[in-house]
């Protein structure tokens, strides 16, 4: 999941000028954000928050004075028009400028100084907001969301090291046998409308033309995937394509260890793209691009998803997020908004479209229009996958 960049020095649109609304719903999303950043974070030693426990992770102690880097400039300083509190930070906390490999190598925040950065930027956004109002609201839910999803990077980080709380991952068992759903040609407005919150690659909403396909009930589960490494999944060339099987051998890649772990019956998880595609050719199947997922979505009541004919598709989603086939490309008209470092440029085709939230995700930033993307080699997402075929017969 994209974390934010600082990088940008464009305004939001429209932001300052438009008209005041009240700041304690905002404040109060801000703070139940915080709440479950600091209750993520609470119960660890101050050496396990400054650690880099993987080269593609940031130290937690990163993310924390991160988070209130962000706050800082998006809301004290570009919302409210005061200074940044802590110029000589910005640099160093901006994602794109100081990419993951480096952040344990420069100097950074201490754990206590990080939250007590977190508490200063907090106190002086609840006086911008409370004396000149939240603008339109945009910046406002862009950083409460920022934060949402790093809580989400964090867990992976966690993950990683083997310090998430008590309960996690919380993944559930589902029905069996999953079945196959059938979705009908025709065409369906793709993305988010106008109305609401939605950042800049989930618009504009535009009309796509699917011919008839199916798609799996549930996600595969652990069960699955055990039987399909058995089979030698991992051993099967003819079921890889080129790159992923170059990078399982250079890697010496077999199935994670967290899939033997779980409940044979939950969804499985940490499976990258490569995995997920030499998986689907195995079942004589495939992934799903984006765009059938999202038709999928919206049939089986999606939120803002309209009345369909495939109700009972998509069961279970929500557990892991599912690969699709897709590459992360601007859709027609796209308009970088309010820092390209968001989305654009990332556009191409390194990076896969993953669709339909997790465990970890906060409510308030999932739904059926919200695009997740990463590179197909990585399995520290909680990434599972979801089988599509042409049509069923």
């Amino acid at each position: 999941m994209a974390s934010g960049t600082q990088k940008t020095m464009q305004p939001a649109r429209d932001a300052r000028r438009a008209p005041r609304g009240e700041p304690e719903r905002t404040l109060a999303a801000l703070q139940e954000a915080r709440d479950r950043t600091l209750a993520l974070v609470a119960g660890l030693a101050d050496a396990d928050l400054e650690r880099a426990h993987s080269p593609i992770m940031s130290p937690l102690a990163w993310d924390l004075g991160h988070i209130a880097a962000y706050e800082d400039l998006w809301l004290a300083h570009r919302l409210g028009g005061l200074e940044l509190l802590r110029a000589e930070l910005a640099q160093r906390y901006d994602a794109f400028e100081t990419p993951r490999p480096v952040r344990a190598e420069i100097a950074i925040l201490g754990p206590a100084e990080a939250r007590e950065y977190m508490r200063a930027v907090r106190a002086r956004v609840v006086e911008a907001l409370q004396r000149g109002g939240v603008g339109d609201g945009v910046v406002c839910e862009m950083v409460i969301r920022h934060e949402l999803q790093h809580s989400e990077t964090m867990r992976q980080t966690l993950a990683i090291a083997g310090l998430l709380p008590a309960g996690e991952p919380a993944l559930a068992p589902m029905e069996e046998p999953p079945g196959w759903v059938r979705i009908a040609a025709g065409a369906f407005q793709m993305g988010a409308s106008q109305e609401g919150f939605a950042y800049d690659n989930e618009r504009p909403q535009h009309p796509v033309e699917l011919a008839a396909f199916a798609i799996a009930q549930r996600p595969v589960s652990n069960e699955s995937w055990l039987r399909f490494s058995d089979e030698g999944g991992y051993e099967r060339r003819e079921w890889w394509s080129p790159e992923g099987w170059a990078w399982k051998q250079r890697e010496g890649i077999g199935h994670h260890p967290a899939i033997a772990a779980g409940d044979p019956r939950a969804p499985v998880c940490h499976v990258s793209w490569f995995e997920a595609e030499a998986f689907a050719r195995a079942r004589e199947a495939r992934l799903p691009s984006e765009a059938e997922w999202e038709k999928a979505a919206r049939a089986s009541g999606g939120r803002d998803a309209p009345d369909g004919s495939g109700a009972g598709a998509l069961a279970a989603a929500g557990q892991v997020w599912e690969w699709t086939r897709s590459a992360f490309r601007g859709y027609p008209g796209f308009r970088a908004h309010p820092y390209r470092e968001y989305s654009e440029v990332f556009f191409g085709d390194s990076y896969r479209v993953l669709r339909g939230g997790s465990w970890a995700t906060a409510p308030r930033v999932a739904s059926v229009t919200f695009r997740n993307w990463d590179l197909p080699q990585r399995r520290q997402i909680f990434a599972g996958v979801r089988l599509a075929r042409d049509a069923i017969s």
